[in-house]
């Protein structure tokens, strides 16, 4: 892997693990906007000052955008949460390889 590679996969895991932009990003990936209080409620447990600077830093970072209809991924965001998608399956058996260790 090259430095810049190195770059920035360190800038954008830096992004992501800030407070909640990944739970903003993953309520979007139906590819449907949403409001911001829709966003809000979709993401949970997320005060509004807290998800107004998500929002503005995962826009500034080119991943969500806001239109009529309110905030959605752009093409690049839906990129990201595409090669996410195995996230979910790999959860489920995380979660039950988890769940046979406490047994």
């Amino acid at each position: 892997m090259s430095s810049k590679e190195s770059v920035a996969i360190s800038q954008l895991l830096g992004l992501l693990e800030s407070r909640y932009a990944m739970r903003v990003l993953w309520a979007l990936r139906d590819g449907h906007a949403q409001t911001f209080r829709l966003l809000q409620d979709s993401v949970g447990g997320i005060t509004p000052n807290t998800l107004n600077t998500r929002i503005k830093e995962l826009r500034e970072a080119g991943l969500m955008t806001h239109g009529s209809d309110g905030y959605s991924v752009t093409s690049i965001g839906a990129d990201l949460l595409k090669r996410m998608g195995d996230l979910q399956a790999f959860a489920g058996k995380w979660s039950l390889a988890q769940a046979k260790k406490t047994k």
